[in-house]
């Protein structure tokens, strides 16, 4: 299959990457972290989840970060909402789309919303309803796709019957997440195999997590079956509070890089989102975890 010639990038640092630091961000870091990502050119940014923020404490000031974010034509600000109440505050806070969030596996459901499969279903039947009403998308992300940090192996079907579900009761766009990063370019062609004729391709995304180095050659077979939709951190923050050893999300600046090798556009402006990755690795106190990021700025030195 052809390669998509754009593909889009969802830039999710600020709430998937953030959400997992130990230390206390303020509010200005998470704002100058969300306006240094806009102006690189990425036009969809995950800037914050509204959660109870007895389980994900450093998303707690979402309101504060939606208040103080520069807005931009073109741009797209998402927040996370995992229920009813947590859909008002984003719609409060003029989010430009909300993003819901189910597992594959029980054991996962039960640990990362506290409910089983089913009643987070009927939870987020609720948010899409109420999103439909006032003109709000929401994209539906899944879980545990090639892999449970509780149950293991996953079955292809397990993640058909909660994709489509989802599709069905409103959501736009599916976003496969890989959490724990066990996924091969194997397992992630034999997921879509099954999926992709019962979800049209361009209904899909795929969030990578890089804990085995697979990352970028799951991204790749994803495009080669027609998904031109990508998640992806900068400077590779993030991992999963639920999932122990689960490293960040797989590095914005080395999909970028390796897409702009592949003569594909994703609008970004990599020495710029270098640079953006750069400030917020210093502000937490360590270095970047993209390995693009690293050498270029090595060898600008």
């Amino acid at each position: 299959m052809d390669l998509p010639a754009r593909v889009q990038i969802v830039e999710v640092g600020p709430r998937d990457g953030l959400q997992n630091e130990a230390q206390t961000i303020p509010v200005e870091t998470k704002v100058q972290l969300i306006d240094d990502l806009v102006a690189t050119g990425l036009s969809r940014i995950e800037a914050g989840s509204f959660v109870n923020p007895r389980w994900v404490p450093q998303m707690a000031d979402s309101d504060a970060v939606f208040a103080g974010i520069g807005r931009r034509a073109g741009v797209t600000f998402s927040a996370l909402t995992p229920n009813l109440r947590g859909f008002e505050r984003a719609l409060a806070c003029g989010a430009d789309e909300v993003a819901i969030f189910a597992a594959v596996t029980e054991n996962f459901s039960q640990k990362n919303v506290n409910c089983s499969i089913a009643e987070s279903l009927a939870r987020f039947a609720e948010v899409t309803a109420a999103a439909r009403e006032h003109g709000i998308p929401v994209r539906g992300y899944v879980s545990c796709v090639l892999g449970c940090p509780i149950d293991g192996e996953v079955a292809p079907q397990q993640v058909v019957d909660v994709a489509v579900e989802l599709l069905d009761m409103g959501c736009r766009e599916i976003s496969l997440g890989d959490t724990i990063g066990t996924g091969t370019p194997g397992s992630m062609q034999a997921l879509l195999d099954a999926l992709l004729p019962r979800c049209d391709a361009g209904r899909l995304a795929v969030h990578c997590h890089d804990t085995y180095g697979q990352a970028l050659g799951n991204i790749l077979v994803a495009l080669q079956n027609g998904i031109a939709v990508v998640d992806a951190s900068v400077a590779g923050l993030g991992g999963c509070p639920y999932a122990q050893g689960a490293t960040g999300n797989v590095a914005t600046e080395d999909v970028v890089y390796m897409l702009q090798g592949m003569e594909i556009d994703c609008g970004v402006d990599l020495p710029a989102l270098v640079a953006a990755g750069n400030r917020i690795s210093a502000v937490l106190g360590r270095r970047s975890a993209s390995r693009a990021a690293l050498a270029l700025t090595a060898k600008r030195a």
